[in-house]
């Protein structure tokens, strides 16, 4: 039976009223186990800005399935994209396939905010040319709605507005070099040996029209905050973890660079989606950052659990306790209402997780589910929530 894998997509939360006791919530949370093997199942990245498993009715969750877990995909190595049916006793329907893909990030699902029942987004690659590009598949027709492929820049998916309308891009070639558990083996790269290259950064994309522009390069990046941070002249520069907020006006990001030597790049930023605004934000923020609302964020600074505003440029809040957040620099995810956190986190060989509940602070903490051997490296088993 598969041991790994099948996490992600193992844990369903189920809230039901019990009579209310002392010093105990008025709500339990139940674990049920919804794929098994001989496959690998698994969502990806991450559960936070609302690339949420489950389709708008809740009745179905996209995954991968996989015949193996122990190297990284090769370009030929495609993964079945599947559909459980929560209806139909967890069935599994295999829906189409992809050669986009990694174990951390899956293939950046997300279901269409302005179709959310019926319509998914994933990414894939030309067999032929390496090229990536994002779909949008309607799971009712069983069909590929659009594919978003341009002549002379080859991105995916990198983030869905949380209100629908537009997504993000970025170069997982790039990503393939510079940090291979975020990238896609063998996916084409336009500029392999620029270190910041004035056609490349982040795209944006109208869903609807698939018109495309460059939203902010690696060039004009590096011109505006070399002065302050000098280690960035000479290193090749890529982006991780842009992240919509729940209006659709704003985006957060890493620029990064060298991410595992010792003089790395690391600088949050944020930027409008009209290309204005672009700043780099004074106080960094760990872990996994997730969006409450227009203007704050959830991340960690010193251990906590904090909440920062970009617009003041200041932390206004903390959430919860150590004993609620053991690692509060760990993964993370909103929940559509706001009124739920989940944090997954690592002890030893073990992660366990968090569900927490903002109204009174409430929260249950999961067993350890074990994953020897899977704690380091690009095949990692983070502990995303």
């Amino acid at each position: 039976m598969d041991t790994h894998r099948f996490l992600a997509l193992a844990l369903v939360a189920a809230f039901r009223p019990l009579p209310c006791e002392a010093a105990a919530p008025d709500w339990r949370l139940e674990i049920d186990q919804v794929t098994s093997g001989p496959g690998h199942h698994f969502f990806g990245y991450i559960g936070h800005v609302q690339n949420i498993p489950w389709n708008g009715n809740g009745r179905y969750i996209v995954g991968l399935r996989t015949a193996f877990q122990d190297h990284m995909p090769s370009p030929a190595d495609a993964a079945d994209v599947v559909l459980i049916d929560t209806a139909r006793n967890n069935a599994i329907v295999v829906i189409d396939r992809t050669r986009a893909w990694n174990f951390q990030q899956g293939t950046m699902f997300y279901w269409n905010p302005k179709a959310p029942d019926t319509q998914v987004f994933f990414n894939d690659r030309d067999p032929e040319t390496n090229q990536t590009f994002t779909v949008l598949f309607d799971i009712g027709s069983r069909k590929r709605i659009l594919e978003y492929r341009y002549p002379d820049v080859h991105f995916a998916n990198s983030g869905v507005a949380q209100n629908g309308g537009y997504f993000l891009g970025l170069n997982y070639g790039r990503l393939a070099r510079l940090r291979p558990v975020t990238g896609y083996p063998g996916a084409f790269d336009w500029n392999p040996k620029d270190h910041a290259p004035g056609n490349d950064g982040i795209f944006l994309v109208n869903v609807e029209t698939a018109q495309q522009r460059l939203l902010i390069s690696y060039r004009e990046m590096l011109v505006r905050l070399k002065a302050k941070h000098p280690e960035m002249e000479g290193v090749p520069l890529f982006i991780n973890h842009t992240l919509w907020n729940r209006a659709g006006n704003r985006i957060y990001f890493y620029l990064r660079g060298n991410f595992e030597k010792p003089n790395r790049v690391n600088i949050p930023c944020t930027i409008r989606p009209d290309g204005s605004g672009f700043t780099e934000e004074p106080i960094f923020i760990g872990g996994h950052p997730e969006w409450e609302s227009e203007s704050r964020m959830i991340g960690t600074v010193d251990g906590k659990q904090i909440i920062y505003d970009v617009d003041r440029k200041a932390v206004v809040g903390t959430i919860g306790t150590r004993a609620a957040f053991p690692d509060a620099g760990s993964d993370i995810g909103l929940s559509p209402d706001s009124q739920w956190l989940a944090s997954g986190f690592r002890i030893k060989a073990e992660n366990f997780y968090t569900i927490f509940r903002r109204l009174d602070s409430s929260f249950e903490t999961t067993k350890g589910f074990p994953h020897p051997g899977w704690t380091s490296g690009d095949l990692r088993v983070d502990g995303a929530p």
